[in-house]
């Protein structure tokens, strides 16, 4: 005999209205670029990383055209010619050596190497090297002579 009371009491309890609460709906952009909030220090992030991407890539590229110039530089035929480069100058150097202070030393001369050209004079006690480059550029050494003792 409660049961159907109970049954009533239980519908009557759950027609009636409840009162919702609820909070306003608001609607806002995560991204900086479009709220406004922190816009400055998100460009300034975005600028600091493109620019950090690109300079890695810059370094990246030049570190390969440096190993790319040192294989280049260290093959078998690039050591052969610096060394032969180097024993023809020693060889030239030596030449000019003989011609100013061997047995017969000879007071004036000229050397054409390279498009430089190379004019010493004995003058007195002084020997006088002008050294003329292909860009025209003139340099000159005046050595003393009588203050070497060899």
């Amino acid at each position: 005999m409660i049961r159907p009371y109970i049954n009533l009491f239980v519908f009557v309890l759950a027609s009636l209205p409840l009162s919702a609460h609820g909070d306003q709906m608001t609607f806002k952009f995560k991204s900086p670029s479009f709220s406004g909030e922190n816009q400055s220090g998100h460009y300034l992030t975005i600028e600091n990383q493109e620019h950090t991407r690109k300079e890695a890539l810059e370094q990246e590229i030049q570190a390969l055209q440096d190993e790319l110039e040192r294989e280049a530089d260290n093959t078998t035929l690039a050591r052969f010619l610096r060394n032969f480069e180097s024993r023809v100058y020693a060889q030239l150097s030596r030449q000019l050596v003989d011609q100013l202070f061997g047995e017969h030393p000879q007071m004036q001369g000229f050397i054409e190497l390279l498009d430089n050209s190379i004019e010493y004079e004995v003058i007195g006690e002084e020997i006088t090297l002008r050294i003329t480059g292909s860009d025209g550029n003139v340099t000159t050494i005046t050595i003393p002579v009588g203050q070497f003792t060899f």
